[in-house]
């Protein structure tokens, strides 16, 4: 006869999974460090920052919706493009059309490629939104912002 051995616990001790007596674990990292932000949030930063600080000097950009997309389609455009040495574009200006707004849209990946760190990238996404605002309103980038091309 063989009697099922259940584990002795004692009532009035908790269970926990301090199973080596070094106590809770502490944060994985300081509260500065924004760990849960992904890349694909990173870039919508980088796109609304850039946003905002045209807007504050343009005030008519405050009805353009600006926006991310992962890629462009082969078809935006109008025209066919293989991805056989035709050019990627980074950002695309559509105009506006019955209530929708004029619409800026920022291509995430293709940006991605052509930078290396985030500075780079901050760099190309303000670029970017700089040049389709500029379209939109008949300027030049250098009238849009007087910084365009320098850095």
């Amino acid at each position: 006869m063989s009697d099922a051995v259940s584990p002795r616990r004692s009532p009035d001790r908790p269970r926990h999974r301090d199973r080596h007596g070094r106590g809770m674990r502490g944060p994985v990292a300081p509260p500065q460090v924004p760990l849960a932000v992904s890349r694909a949030a990173s870039f919508d930063d980088l796109v609304r920052e850039s946003a905002e600080r045209l807007e504050r000097a343009w005030p008519q950009l405050a009805s353009v919706a600006f926006g991310v997309r992962e890629v462009p389609l082969p078809d935006e455009d109008g025209a066919e493009w293989d991805g056989l040495g035709a050019p990627v574009p980074l950002g695309r200006l559509v105009p506006a059309r019955g209530d929708r707004p004029d619409q800026v849209i920022v291509y995430r990946r293709p940006v991605e490629l052509r930078s290396k760190t985030r500075d780079e990238r901050a760099l190309l996404v303000h670029e970017v939104v700089v040049e389709q605002v500029a379209e939109l309103l008949g300027q030049t980038p250098e009238s849009i912002d007087p910084r365009y091309g320098l850095d």
